[in-house]
């Protein structure tokens, strides 16, 4: 069996070695140009001469949940595009979102910029159940941060592409139910695929309709929200604020408005990171199923983008 393996701005070595210890005789090497046929091909963030010259890939199995990058290249038709389950990120996922949910309805950025200036106040407390939380994608990352939620008594709502059912949780799907899933959610975590279907969902029209003084925490992709309706919706009092992990161009240049606006909270990428050796215990777990002919789970379906 060879594995190639092409990461782009990773240290290969931990990793193939890594490989080489759950794949006890693994042929596995970090891609070069002009390099043997591999079997299987474990990847982020590849080039497309990798997947030109690799043609006799069976399986391509991404470090990441997302896989709307490698969507964009010349896939080898016969190769199963696969994507992470979990490999630890889920856990961090729901550590995040609650995190900034608490933050912003606890106010305690406001309570932080008040002790700046050694200032004792009290802000009157608030009711959750004012506080609708919506979770925009209901797969294994948004389904963990759903129950996650539901801990801290908040009303928890989910919309899907297609219908799903979580305890405790009032779930909606397609697109009729779009805007009345919105119009019930105060705050609104965007957890979904990038796909063409749903790159600037978050724009004007549909962040709009959140309830009065709306807030925004998108961890999905930056390719999902239209920046400067997200702003103009803030700076005329729509919506309340955002927290925000990924965007169009990381890092985030310079000059980008995000860094200075006082309602926006924004991290580097960092909500959920791939965790080593969870990733390769996964990933070699599914190279032996495919290997036996079995059932592997987190194949992409290609014409839906995930």
């Amino acid at each position: 069996m060879r594995i190639t393996f092409s990461c782009q701005n990773t240290n290969a070595e931990p990793w193939l070695q890594g490989f080489r210890d759950v794949l006890p005789g693994v042929e596995i090497n970090e891609w070069v140009s002009g390099a043997s046929m591999a079997d299987y091909a474990v990847v982020w963030a590849p080039s497309q001469s990798l997947f030109d010259e690799q043609l006799k890939l069976r399986g391509i199995f991404n470090i990441g949940a997302g896989v709307d990058a490698l969507m964009r290249l010349r896939l080898p038709p016969a190769a199963q595009l696969v994507r992470l389950n979990d490999a630890g990120m889920a856990v961090q996922m729901a550590e995040y979102v609650c995190h900034a949910v608490t933050r912003h309805f606890r106010e305690f950025d406001g309570y932080a910029k008040d002790i700046a200036l050694q200032n004792w106040t009290f802000r009157k407390p608030k009711l959750r159940v004012d506080f609708p939380v919506g979770v925009m994608g209901l797969g294994v990352l948004g389904s963990r941060v759903a129950q996650a939620l539901k801990q801290f008594e908040f009303p928890v709502r989910g919309w899907s592409r297609k219908a799903q059912n979580i305890d405790g949780v009032t779930c909606f799907s397609g697109n009729d139910e779009l805007v009345t899933f919105l119009r019930g959610t105060r705050i609104l975590v965007c957890l979904l695929p990038l796909t063409p279907e749903t790159e600037n969902i978050l724009n004007a029209d549909n962040l709009s309709c959140l309830m009065p003084q709306g807030y925004l925490i998108n961890v999905a992709r930056g390719a999902h929200l239209v920046e400067k309706d997200l702003c103009s919706l803030i700076d005329n009092g729509v919506l309340s604020g955002a927290t925000l992990d990924v965007f169009r161009t990381e890092p985030l240049p310079k000059n980008h408005f995000f860094w200075e606006h006082p309602k926006i909270t924004i991290t580097p990428h960092t909500s959920a990171r791939t965790l080593r050796q969870d990733t390769i215990a996964q990933i070699a777990e599914k190279i032996l199923a495919m290997e036996r002919g079995e059932f592997v789970p987190g194949v992409v379906v290609k014409t839906r983008g995930y």
